[in-house]
């Protein structure tokens, strides 16, 4: 059986960029609702074991963090957009030769990687 090599304008690379972006979509979307429960959890956990005025003080660092993962949540649904128009506007024109690895990717990865070290602190001096 002899295959041919697909064209830039087979369907096929279109579904494939699709489905990327659909989970650059839920990725996205798990950040958001991930900012969320970690910006109120802290508050929670102080409510339950210390009372209402040790809540607004120990919460802070909670808060902060799930801000901070609602935003990335935010970046990463912004970057899946603008990256899914760009391939399929490269794709249109027969010029996607994007073979190098994804900046926003990369950058999410090391952004994760420094809040997670700061949540581990955080942790360890709780």
């Amino acid at each position: 059986m002899n295959a041919e090599p697909a064209s830039p304008t087979d369907p096929r690379h279109y579904f494939a960029a699709e489905r990327t972006y659909l989970a650059w979509i839920r990725t996205g979307l798990a950040w958001l609702t991930f900012g969320f429960v970690v910006a109120r959890f802290e508050s929670y956990l102080a409510e339950i074991q210390l009372g209402p005025r040790a809540s607004a003080i120990h919460g802070r660092f909670s808060l902060w963090t799930g801000i901070a993962f609602v935003f990335v949540g935010v970046a990463t649904n912004l970057f899946a957009t603008h990256r899914y128009l760009r391939i399929l506007r490269e794709m249109d024109r027969g010029e996607f030769t994007d073979r190098r690895p994804s900046r926003g990717a990369v950058m999410l990865s090391l952004f994760l990687a420094a809040v997670g070290a700061a949540m581990a602190i955080r942790l360890i001096f709780l």
